[in-house]
């Protein structure tokens, strides 16, 4: 079929209904009526000769047809949009984008105050959407344009997927401030003797710090494993557990519990943290205009 007979315009309903997985909140994000989206879909499906979508419950699931064409539609999808863009310049006093991030839950407490307030200065209209995304699937996201940027650790990624050191961080010890046994400062045979409190996502496994220790021939007595910093930190104060995390969030959460934040006593590595982006984006200006905000954001 010969593209000149085909409505591009039945490829945004199709991502819609994908990412919606409901014609109803597909409507409702094109600002179509359902009979306009329920057309659209039966015209997709005659073009296919495929359901792409069968109905189950209140979803609509995507047949593996659909599932096989999301990805080079999403990519094509995003071209288009790059290249308008490209053609109009971007006016951040005016512009009603929305700006979707990945971002792990420890930075937005660092990056989104300060990007907040840039943006109200300089996009008021503008709008932010931090998500946290499986890492596996981070580098599709960004190439099909679902995240305009990512903020992570150094990850394994493809040559598409661009990136840039953007912060340097030291790992600190928080402790209450009435610790028996800790009083502004911690060795490191008083590191090893307290029971810890580990802040991870992951249901098991070591954290980065028991790493340096397990090459050092040393070992910790993690007492709690949970999953946020902001929950761990609030432990420790009304604990005699101690805490190992990144300096710049430690500084944040700790504010209203008036924990000690001490120096780790062995020497790790410092808390690199990335900022990621497509390669189809490299040269877009709302792109590119972020990432600027981005680094002004964590520089600061």
């Amino acid at each position: 079929m010969h593209i000149s007979r085909v409505d591009l315009n039945l490829f945004i309903v199709f991502d819609a209904i994908y990412t919606e997985g409901s014609v109803t909140r597909a409507s409702a994000k094109l600002n179509l009526t359902q009979p306009a989206i329920s057309h659209a879909l039966g015209r997709l499906r005659t073009m296919f000769g495929d359901p792409l979508f069968v109905r189950k419950g209140h979803l609509m699931v995507s047949t593996p047809l659909a599932r096989s064409i999301i990805e080079p539609v999403r990519q094509s999808l995003r071209g288009f949009e790059v290249t308008l863009n490209k053609l109009n310049r971007f006016d951040p006093a005016s512009t009603e984008k929305q700006f979707t991030l990945a971002l792990r839950d420890v930075l937005e407490a660092t990056v989104l105050p300060p990007l907040m307030t840039a943006m109200d200065r300089d996009a008021p209209k503008a709008r932010v959407a931090a998500v946290q995304v499986d890492r596996r699937e981070l580098e599709g996201e960004l190439q099909a344009g679902t995240l305009d940027c990512a903020i992570d650790v150094l990850l394994p990624l493809g040559d598409d997927i661009r990136h840039t050191r953007i912060l340097a961080d030291r790992t600190l010890v928080v402790a209450r401030r009435g610790h028996p046994r800790l009083q502004g400062g911690i060795t490191l045979e008083q590191y090893l003797a307290e029971d810890h409190v580990l802040a991870s996502s992951r249901r098991k496994g070591p954290g980065i710090e028991d790493f340096e220790l397990s090459r050092l021939g040393m070992q910790r007595n993690i007492r709690l494993r949970c999953q946020h910093y902001f929950a761990a930190c609030r432990v420790v104060s009304q604990t005699d557990l101690i805490l190992t995390m990144p300096e710049r969030y430690a500084r944040v959460a700790n504010q209203q519990f008036d924990n000690q934040l001490l120096p780790l006593p062995i020497g790790m590595p410092a808390w690199d943290v990335y900022m990621y982006w497509h390669a189809n984006v490299e040269d877009d200006p709302a792109n590119r205009w972020l990432r600027d905000k981005l680094v002004a954001a964590v520089a600061g």
